[in-house]
This record gives C-alpha cells, sequence and structure tokens, in this order.
C-alpha cells in the first residue's frame, strides 16, 4: 500500500517532522564519524517514503550515497518540510521505501 493510498484509507497520516527526532529515518544513529568524503559519495534525488516506529510517515529525499567501511550501504536523507540539514544514515529498507522519480 502506497503513502497515498494509506492516506485516502485513513490507516496512517503524515506526521510534522523537525528533523531531530531519532527515527526520523526510522534508522536512528547520527550517521558516519567523520562524513564521509565526498569523492566517494554517488550523488543521486531520490525521493523516498520514510516510514516510521509509530506508525507515522514522511516523504524526504535520498541525494547521497555511500558504502562504508563496514560494509554498511549509508544515504544522506533530507526529510521534507523538516528544515533540517540532510543526514547520513544507514539504508533500511524496511524503513525507506524508494519512490519512483520519473515516468511510469
Amino acid at each position: 500500500m502506497t503513502s497515498q493510498q494509506r492516506q485516502r484509507s485513513g490507516t496512517a497520516q503524515p506526521r510534522p517532522q523537525s528533523g531531530t527526532e531519532p527515527d526520523d529515518a526510522g534508522t536512528g544513529g547520527d550517521g558516519p564519524d567523520p562524513a564521509p568524503p565526498e569523492a566517494e559519495v554517488r550523488p543521486d534525488h531520490q525521493p523516498v517514503e520514510i516510514r516510521h516506529a509509530d506508525g507515522g510517515w514522511a516523504v524526504g529525499r535520498i541525494n547521497g550515497w555511500w558504502r562504508g567501511p563496514d560494509g554498511n550501504t549509508w544515504c544522506r536523507l533530507r526529510v521534507a518540510g523538516s528544515g533540517a540539514p540532510a543526514r547520513w544514515v544507514v539504508f533500511d529498507a524496511a524503513r525507506l521505501t524508494l519512490l519512483q522519480a520519473e515516468g511510469t
């Protein structure tokens, strides 16, 4: 079920995001420290649906990907409408759904 279908059915509603909650992306954590070198980051502009542990959701955009030395795939995530800067989170397909960017 997509976020639009859930919104129409009333099963979940988006919640305003401040960008500071540890569960913003459903992954917690503060990101890699230090941030990955830009030369190792693969730029992207991928829209995502962010599912929160409490059942709420938000939309956002992944604007970079990086694979850490531990093998984890990290994404630089910006939560739409939060006013917070993008931050690095471990990509979790159970919490971050990649949305179609263009076409049908």
